[in-house]
């Protein structure tokens, strides 16, 4: 089975059906999966995605702050939502896609500031929920299903993932302290970079910019945070890779783009 996911750090669901919309008609994806919705389950703007056809859905938000959706046009099992941290925060979507395929969707924090957990707890927070991540996944007995991990996971872990490693490294998103855990998430399954594998670790790319830059595209100050994983069983699958780039120039942008992603 064919089919494309994109994922995308939204910055408010609500705020940008217009650009869900848009994305829709140019990209018809199968799989959508949304972070930082930023809406109560009560009021998620479902019914223009619902016309569009996205009939199967999994909806976890929160007033104001988080929030993850997964909307489909092929049929969800076993919807799910997963806490951390002692917190219902609305981070993490666990679905099953046709062919018994686990589909993550994951909101990580972004960590503040400080790069320091005993001076920000924003940080500890997030070096946490990196740990927790680590632990329940090495200790899943599922190894070896297929499995796809995507979201906003607020790392930057290459050189080439940041507009200057030099400036950044000591950068919340990119120090080494999170690169770190991040490759200890990554190895719980052997998790491939679905990205990575088509665009290589030596080409500079980006999928973040900040809304503080007055021209982000002539600074071109961008990070990677947002990902796409796949386990070594769904590897031979993986037919092609892009970041929207153009979607950060849109009207009433997040600032974060979509990232889109083609099974064969």
């Amino acid at each position: 089975m064919g089919f494309r996911l994109v994922t995308w750090n939204v910055n408010s669901v609500r705020l940008r059906i217009g650009s869900l919309e848009r994305i829709v008609a140019s990209l018809a994806p199968d799989v959508l999966c949304l972070q930082e919705t930023k809406v109560v389950d009560e009021i998620f703007p479902l019914a223009p995605l619902v016309a569009l056809g996205y009939r199967h859905t999994l909806i976890h938000g929160m007033k104001s702050y988080n929030g993850v959706a997964i909307l489909s046009r092929l049929p969800l099992k076993s919807a799910t939502s997963k806490s951390w941290c002692d917190r219902r925060d609305c981070r993490h979507a666990i679905a099953l896609l046709p062919g018994n395929i686990e589909l993550h969707n994951v909101y990580i924090p972004a960590g503040g500031d400080i790069p320091d957990p005993q001076a920000n707890s924003k940080f500890a927070h997030k070096l946490q929920f990196l740990d927790e991540m680590t632990q329940w996944f090495a200790a899943d007995g599922r190894r070896t299903r297929k499995a796809i991990l995507v979201g906003d996971l607020n790392v930057a872990p290459l050189e080439t993932d940041v507009w200057s490693h030099k400036q950044l490294i000591n950068v919340v998103s990119h120090t080494a302290i999170e690169v770190a855990r991040f490759a200890k998430l990554q190895a719980t399954r052997q998790w491939v970079d679905a990205v990575r594998h088509f665009i290589p670790p030596d080409q500079q790319l980006f999928s973040w910019w900040s809304y503080r830059a007055q021209d982000w595209a002539a600074s071109d100050r961008g990070r990677r945070l947002d990902h796409v994983w796949v386990t070594p069983a769904l590897a031979g699958s993986l037919a092609q890779a892009r970041v929207l780039r153009e979607a950060r120039g849109w009207n009433q942008p997040s600032d974060h783009v979509p990232v889109i992603v083609d099974f064969a």
